[in-house]
């Protein structure tokens, strides 16, 4: 169970509607993973398994290692000019790149 990452009602319903053009059965996996200008970077995939490390909340699907860097933290959905993107609020991140998809810890 994920309890300390807080998903917005707007991130909850993108994710369902995601997950409603996908196979049933799929989950929506949040991870942070190395790269980028700043270091991490998120990445947002579909799965059809959960794996032995993974924490789930309702059909979300968070690796351990993941969470642990993301404890704290809101996912949010928000649509802008620019485009429509998950956003994370991590009150971990030291910092950030300009383009707002890669941070450091």
């Amino acid at each position: 169970m994920i309890k300390e990452i807080k998903f917005t009602d707007n991130a909850l319903k993108q994710i369902n509607h995601l997950l409603s053009t996908k196979d049933k059965g799929s989950f929506f996996r949040i991870a942070i993973k190395g790269g980028g200008c700043s270091g991490f970077q998120y990445d947002f995939s579909f799965e059809k398994e959960q794996q032995n490390d993974d924490l789930k909340y309702q059909n979300i699907l968070i690796d351990k290692n993941s969470a642990d860097l993301l404890k704290g933290s809101e996912v949010d959905y928000v649509e802008e000019l620019i485009g429509n993107s998950f956003k994370i609020n991590n009150p971990q991140t030291k910092s950030s790149c300009g383009c707002g998809v890669s941070f450091s810890l």
